[in-house]
């Protein structure tokens, strides 16, 4: 099955869009196969900001009208508790979230970017998209990471070579309940990482203190930029360390 294939098939749909390389494809081809497409952007304290203005922005290019759907993700205890099924929990409470807002604009079939890439054995949050009937267009048609990119920049999308950003929880260790505060200062570090020319890192948690991730090929540019790193992020963390083991 191709993609122009499932939207025929489909031609009215709610997206659940994030702003990432894998649904702001699917967001084009719906629009440019001719489905009735509603992108639906769940707003939360796990989402970083410039998700978001990626988001508006696409959907404004696109031309898809983008709805705004309010979560508090830390009033659900076994998402905010963080143990090993977090991610299950979160997909569960937030496309419970999403489903309620596309029903009520009377959508009946619900979206989602995951692709054929995306191993379900390793991601429990998948599980919850199976129990909640959302369908995932870019694995049934056998489309993987590659393909979404190669095609997104045959499309003009600016995401075509967006890094893969994992929500902020992954940031904080399994196990350590996560926190307005610890979300909000791993923001603004990252941030401040991308201020200073830095791509494609992390900054995790390490009890009180930053643990820096970055591609090998930055390590150079890590060092050269010691000082600024630590002006940058130390008023934030009891310190500042840099991870041998290469993102």
């Amino acid at each position: 099955m191709t993609l122009a294939e499932y939207f025929k098939d489909h031609p009215r749909a709610a997206l659940a869009f994030s702003g990432g390389v894998d649904s702001a494809y699917l967001l084009w081809a719906g629009k440019h196969y001719g489905c009735d497409l509603t992108a639906y952007y769940v707003h939360t304290a796990f989402q970083p900001e410039f998700e978001f203005r990626d988001a508006r922005l696409l959907s404004q290019e696109v031309g898809v009208p983008m709805v705004v759907v309010e979560a508090d993700i830390l009033s659900v205890p076994l998402a905010a508790a963080n143990g090993p099924d977090r991610c299950y929990h979160c997909k569960t409470a937030l496309f419970t979230r999403l489903w309620e807002a596309a029903r009520q604009d009377g959508h009946t079939l619900l979206l989602d970017g995951t692709n054929a890439s995306d191993n379900a054995g390793d991601r429990p949050g998948m599980r919850a998209l199976r129990e909640l009937a959302v369908e995932s267009p870019l694995r049934l048609c056998g489309l993987t990471k590659a393909d979404v990119r190669a095609a997104s920049k045959e499309a003009g999308l600016f995401t075509w070579d967006k890094p893969a950003y994992a929500c902020l929880a992954t940031r904080v260790p399994t196990g350590q309940a996560i926190t307005q505060e610890d979300l909000e200062r791993v923001e603004r570090a990252e941030d401040a990482l991308f201020t200073l020319g830095f791509t494609d890192f992390r900054v995790r948690l390490l009890s009180d203190a930053a643990r820096i991730q970055l591609p090998e090929n930055q390590w150079e540019k890590g060092a050269s930029k010691r000082r600024e790193i630590l002006a940058a992020l130390k008023p934030w963390f009891s310190a500042v360390t840099l991870d041998l083991e290469p993102r």
